[in-house]
């Protein structure tokens, strides 16, 4: 709601439950970052934009094969609208998702342009998962995704009934890069919608994305601060080295890193300190693992405040997130749906 308010074009997607989720709370448009071959999410899809005709959905292909079977359970729904596509350009060899060649990419845009059921929109991928990642390597690939849409334009590949070329990229770590060359995007022969999906900049996260925002490669523009810290209480201290608290896998969100013990609030007294030589080893159910240096403040009953080094599952994980002031007061609570 908040993201919209501001002027977003529209929410991303993962996965087509998420989608679902979406348009049952009213979203109008939705970018599905991911390819879409499951035939009953198609169905689904098809219903959803023959019943409205001011639902906008765009989602990924990247290969004949998918286009082919988007395609067949299309036709098999009945579907009286085109689903609109964008190509998506692998970020490199073992990256993630994405069609690895240009020539590759031409092969997918002739299957989508042979399926009556699709309407090629435009061009996308992540630049996140650019091998050993740095500004150069970023900048040429995302060369490498505008380029690709001028050759489609020239090429005549996009369909000229969408009014409009889509050009996406964009997660957390590199959205200034991605700004300046979309910027660079030369005069197309329909007006390009700019795509940016940064995902965690709504919500901050205290591990790998806070090294890698472009506020730390450009100090003077500020710094991102993190959206969630996790209390949890420390139920056992079985040895001088080893402490546990009652939080785990189930309560902590986590991605390329365990949480952070950042401070501690003591039981006895209330007031709150910085967890000097304690340590997240570990994530159990419903366990951390700390491990607790000589000299180590901490007994059974404190509470360890974490940081989380990824936010993104912590909205998974929490359908009831307290918002709360800069000393902790609680002054709202936030709902989330999965």
């Amino acid at each position: 709601e908040r993201q919209l308010e501001h002027g977003a074009w529209g929410i991303t997607a993962a996965v087509p439950h998420q989608a679902r989720v979406y348009r049952a709370h009213g979203i109008a448009r939705i970018f599905l970052a991911n390819e879409l071959v499951d035939a009953a999410a198609l169905r689904w899809l098809a219903a959803e934009l023959d019943a409205d005709p001011g639902f906008r959905f765009v989602c990924y292909v990247d290969s004949v094969r998918g286009a082919e079977l988007m395609d067949e359970a299309l036709r098999a729904a009945g579907a009286s609208r085109p689903v609109d596509v964008v190509v998506e350009l692998g970020a490199g060899e073992g990256a993630r998702t994405g069609v690895r060649t240009e020539a590759e990419c031409a092969a997918v845009a002739d299957a989508v342009a042979a399926a009556g059921t699709l309407r090629l929109v435009g061009v996308a991928g992540y630049e996140g998962e650019v091998p050993a990642a740095d500004p150069e390597r970023v900048r040429a690939w995302l060369r490498r995704l505008t380029a690709l849409a001028a050759d489609f334009d020239k090429a005549g590949r996009f369909d000229p009934s969408a009014g409009e070329i889509v050009v996406s990229a964009g997660g957390s770590a590199w959205f200034d890069t991605v700004a300046e060359v979309f910027a660079e995007i030369p005069d197309l022969s329909l007006p390009v919608l700019k795509l940016l999906r940064s995902g965690a900049y709504v919500s901050h996260d205290d591990g790998h994305y806070r090294t890698l925002t472009p506020f730390n490669r450009v100090p003077a523009e500020g710094a991102l601060r993190p959206a969630f810290r996790l209390w949890s209480q420390v139920v056992s201290r079985p040895t001088p080295e080893q402490a546990f608290t009652n939080a785990g896998k189930r309560d902590a969100a986590y991605d390329l890193h365990l949480p952070e013990a950042q401070v501690v609030r003591d039981a006895r007294t209330g007031a709150v300190r910085p967890a000097e030589g304690i340590e997240v080893t570990g994530l159990s159910d419903q366990h951390a693992w700390l491990r607790t240096a000589p000299g180590a403040d901490l007994e059974v009953g404190d509470w360890v405040g974490m940081g989380l080094s990824h936010p993104c599952t912590s909205f998974d994980k929490w359908q009831l997130i307290p918002l709360v002031e800069a000393d902790g007061t609680v002054v709202d609570y936030l709902r989330t749906f999965f």
